[in-house]
C-alpha cells in the first residue's frame, strides 16, 4: 500500500499562505516605490500609525513579525527619523516607539493607497464573493484566536 500523500496545491492552510505572500507582495510594491520601504519597515510603520504609541513586544505581536526584524525595522525607521524610542519609566528595558512628524506624514500618505490597493482588490470578486471570503476570513480568525500567533510567520 502507498503512503498517503498531500497534494499541497489543494491544502489549505498552504493556499491560504499563498495568497497572503502573492496580495502582501503586490501590495509591497506600492511602499517600496514610494518610500523604499519593507514589509517589516511598512508593518511597523502602520502599526504605530493605527496605534500611536506601542512597545517593540506590541508591534511583534500585533503584526506577526519575529523581534529580529521588528527590531531592525524600528532601527531603519530611526535612522529615517521617522519614529522616536521613549524609555519607559519603570522599566528601562521597555522602550515605547511613536513615529515623528516625518513619519507620521509618510503613515498618512500611505493610507489612501492602501484603502485603495484593498479596494481594487476586492473589486476583482463579485458581492457574493466579497461576502463571503469576508465572513469565511473573520470566522477562521475567531475560531483560532486561542492559537499562539507567532507560531509562523507570514509576510503580510
Amino acid at each position: 500500500m502507498e503512503p498517503e500523500l498531500l497534494e499541497l496545491e489543494s491544502f489549505l492552510p498552504y493556499r491560504l499562505y499563498r495568497l497572503a505572500d502573492t496580495v502582501s507582495r503586490e501590495f509591497s510594491r506600492i511602499y517600496k516605490e514610494r518610500h523604499g520601504l519593507t514589509r517589516p519597515e511598512w508593518r511597523t510603520l502602520s502599526g504605530l500609525g493605527q496605534r500611536g504609541t506601542m512597545t517593540a513586544t506590541e508591534l511583534g505581536e500585533q503584526s506577526a513579525m519575529h523581534k529580529t526584524k521588528v527590531s531592525r525595522a524600528v532601527a531603519e525607521l530611526e535612522r529615517r527619523r521617522w519614529l522616536t524610542r521613549t524609555p519607559d519609566e519603570n522599566d528601562r528595558r521597555v522602550e515605547h516607539l511613536t513615529l515623528t512628524r516625518a513619519g507620521l506624514a509618510a503613515y498618512r500618505e500611505m493610507v489612501p493607497l492602501a484603502k485603495a490597493f484593498e479596494r481594487e482588490l476586492l473589486a476583482r470578486l463579485s458581492e457574493a464573493e466579497r461576502t463571503a471570503i469576508t465572513k469565511g476570513v473573520a470566522a477562521l480568525e475567531s475560531r483560532l484566536s486561542g492559537v499562539e500567533a507567532n507560531r509562523s510567520e507570514i509576510d503580510v
